[in-house]
């Protein structure tokens, strides 16, 4: 014990970084929690999608599109999401997963959607990225 209580004294900055780094996570984790949205891995996903029929909203925007889309994918651009909720609502009953190219943007769609009343709200954890380094197929939109 005494030899951690030495490397705080001696790393004060470093010490004071990772407890405030720590603090900063078990926050976020307990506000996603809490939040009613869930996070899925690829894997997960492909089983929602072929299990409960869950539907899959992406929201890059246009030109970030040209790689593919996860199949039957809706595009919606998240600068787009609030103006089309009128369109996505026949899904308020359904598992949604939202995908973007990383797993962030999709976290502020998954918050509007809650907000805007659907039920089940999932976050593609690690984006189109994950699901490309998974090996899952993309399908080019025509």
């Amino acid at each position: 014990m005494n030899q951690y209580a030495e490397f705080v004294g001696n790393h004060l900055f470093l010490s004071m970084s990772f407890l405030g780094l720590l603090t900063y996570w078990i926050i976020g984790e307990i506000r996603s929690r809490g939040s009613g949205i869930g996070s899925v891995s690829p894997v997960d996903a492909t089983q929602l999608i072929n299990h409960s029929n869950a539907v899959v909203i992406d929201v890059r925007e246009s030109k970030e599109i040209a790689d593919g889309l996860i199949i039957n994918s809706i595009h919606v651009p998240l600068a787009d999401l609030s103006n089309q909720l009128k369109k996505l609502e026949k899904y308020k009953q359904k598992a949604v997963i939202i995908s973007c190219r990383s797993g962030h943007r999709s976290a502020s769609a998954c918050k509007t959607l809650r907000k805007n009343g659907f039920e089940q709200v999932y976050n593609l954890r690690g984006g189109i990225t994950a699901w490309n380094k998974d090996g899952l197929p993309l399908v080019k939109k025509s």
